[in-house]
């Protein structure tokens, strides 16, 4: 991380830690609340190959842009391919999820919750988590 003037920063993902989330994703938080955000959080998911996260939906807005790889777009009854550059734009409460095309390439995102206190509740289980809380050991 690089402090600038007027409290920004340069953030760089190489030397901030990141998190298993389990099922061969791996988070790492950028934009948080310990920087000094207040009105949105973003952050990093990487997907191994083959991988994808369950169904859930959020408690906020959410966008999600591919950087890496090739993915699918799972919502409502759609599959929707998704390349390099696409963003995505979820309204709360709105089940998706992301899946990686690929058996052996990573896949990566980068995600903006229109919240601080923005929640995952997995379809499924109906289990509810803060997002800040994939982001602890």
């Amino acid at each position: 991380m690089i402090k600038a003037s007027s409290n920004s920063v340069i953030l760089k993902p190489e030397d901030i830690r990141s998190y298993d989330r389990g099922g061969g994703a791996r988070t790492t938080p950028l934009v948080t609340k310990g920087l000094g955000a207040t009105a949105f959080i973003t952050g990093y998911t990487e997907f191994e190959g083959g991988a994808e996260i369950p169904f859930h939906f959020h408690n906020a807005e959410e966008s999600v842009v591919l950087v890496e790889g090739e993915a699918i777009f799972d919502i409502g009854d759609d599959s929707i391919p998704v390349k390099v550059g696409d963003a995505t734009f979820i309204p709360a409460n709105v089940p998706h999820r992301f899946r990686n095309t690929s058996k052996t390439a990573p896949m990566k995102i980068l995600w903006i919750y229109g919240s601080m206190d923005a929640t995952r509740t997995l379809v499924e289980t109906g289990e509810t988590r803060p997002i800040t809380a994939e982001h602890q050991s």
